[in-house]
């Protein structure tokens, strides 16, 4: 009998989850630990911070979920993990032991990289966690009685750019709805060397299509911009020539601002040699296993993938939900077959799938692989994207409250996009 453990319960530890359960032994057991009893949706956090949606919309009490699936459930926080011992110590003195371990923690928010950035103490509002979307929402309120400046955008190291763009369209509409958008200049501030780079290198034509909505919205946008310092209702930047060389510091008023993070692994899991990298990262191979702990796997924001190639200011690779999806089922059948006697075997297919929404349009893109050169390079535009964005989100919540592992992002790309062969397994 083999016990695996899920350390983490997000997008990819909660279906990790309920994947492992279908791919392992009837003997086999599969626990998961978690900081957070309740998952909540993500990619519906921008939707949030506008009031579009309230939080028990897109949050699921996993406990019940877990135990109908026959999962052991420990929703404490991880303290340190022991891998020379198969163990990790928890924060409320207990330790679980693990035969195989899937780390699926998601990342540590770097506020602290840059002076007063973040919900926390800071200037700047988030759309990272639900708490945070809800601070930013009644920041929001406020920027409706008070309208000004708004600074939307992400700060230098960032990898996940896609609801920095999404949130600024979707501020953007909810701000015309309440008629005083004419009251509101708009400032998008990226690390990215060109509007729509994603980390990506761009992906089909993002980046003519970004700056074609922002330029029809009236939005200004600065690129390859690291930010100073955030001071109540101020931002201090610096744009970064093509050479290396900074410009001229810049002071950016603001009334209202939402900034992504820059990421890193969390601290239970970091500083390990062998398991991460100088930036808390899991270190795995094409089949999602740690090289030097061979018990151990990752999936998901977790896992340390390199920068394309070097720009002017720092940017991170995004790790997207049908990337993510992935690694979940590589893992799920690499274990299931590690258990019966088999070898590691299967590559996830790093694909980069995405929806973004603009609140009454959006964009969509496909990246196959995600890393350039690709086969399939296309982006889109149009209001389907919103609407397939809604139906996502509900279909995405009641998989989650009904413990099922099918894939969604496949049937996505096939009857949506048309675009076919998306989720090819391949072996190594």
């Amino acid at each position: 009998m083999a016990h695996v453990v899920v350390l983490g319960a997000g997008l990819g530890g909660a279906i990790m989850a309920y994947e492992l359960k279908d791919q392992l032994r009837k003997e086999d057991t599969v626990t998961v630990v978690t900081k957070d009893p309740t998952y909540h949706f993500v990619p519906s956090n921008p939707w949030i911070a506008v009031g579009w949606r309230k939080r028990d919309e897109i949050t699921v009490d996993l406990a019940p979920t877990m135990a109908k699936r026959k999962i052991n459930f420990i929703p404490v926080a991880a303290e340190r993990l022991h891998p020379e011992e198969n163990r990790i110590q928890l924060v409320d003195g207990q330790s679980v032991s693990y035969d195989y371990l899937v780390i699926a923690t998601g990342p540590e928010l770097a506020f602290d990289e840059v002076p007063g950035l973040g919900p926390h103490g800071g200037f700047t509002q988030s759309v990272c966690h639900i708490d945070h979307a809800e601070k930013a929402e009644a920041a929001f309120q406020q920027l409706l009685k008070n309208p000004g400046p708004v600074i939307i955008g992400a700060a230098q190291g960032a990898s996940c750019f896609g609801p920095a763009y999404e949130f600024l369209f979707i501020l953007e509409t909810a701000l015309r709805k309440a008629k005083i958008r004419d009251k509101v200049p708009m400032t998008f501030v990226t690390p990215e060397p060109y509007v729509g780079h994603l980390g990506l290198d761009g992906v089909g034509d993002t980046k003519g299509l970004l700056e074609s909505e922002m330029r029809s919205k009236t939005i200004k946008w600065m690129t390859s911009t690291r930010i100073k310092k955030v001071e109540d209702g101020q931002m201090t930047v610096e744009e970064v020539g093509e050479d290396g060389v900074a410009k001229p510091e810049k002071t950016l008023p603001f009334a209202y601002s939402m900034m992504l993070p820059a990421f890193r692994g969390i601290k239970p899991v970091s500083g390990i040699e062998g398991l991460s990298n100088p930036r808390g990262f899991t270190l795995v191979d094409q089949h999602q296993q740690n090289p030097k702990f061979k018990n151990i796997f990752a999936v998901g924001v977790c896992v340390a993938i390199p920068p394309l190639a070097p720009t002017p200011v720092p940017c991170g690779v995004p790790k997207t939900g049908f990337m993510i999806e992935s690694m979940v089922t590589a893992t799920a059948h690499n274990i299931g077959k590690i258990v019966r006697g088999g070898q590691a075997d299967e590559v996830g297919t790093w694909n980069a799938i995405c929806l973004a929404d603009f609140g009454d349009g959006g964009i969509a893109f496909i990246a196959q692989p995600q890393i350039p050169p690709r086969n399939v390079n296309w982006s889109a535009s149009g209001k389907w994207v919103h609407l397939a964005k809604v139906g996502f989100e509900k279909y995405f919540m009641r998989k989650l409250r009904q413990g099922k592992s099918e894939p969604f992002y496949e049937s996505l790309a096939l009857k949506v996009m048309g675009i076919d062969k998306l989720k090819e397994t391949k072996k190594g």
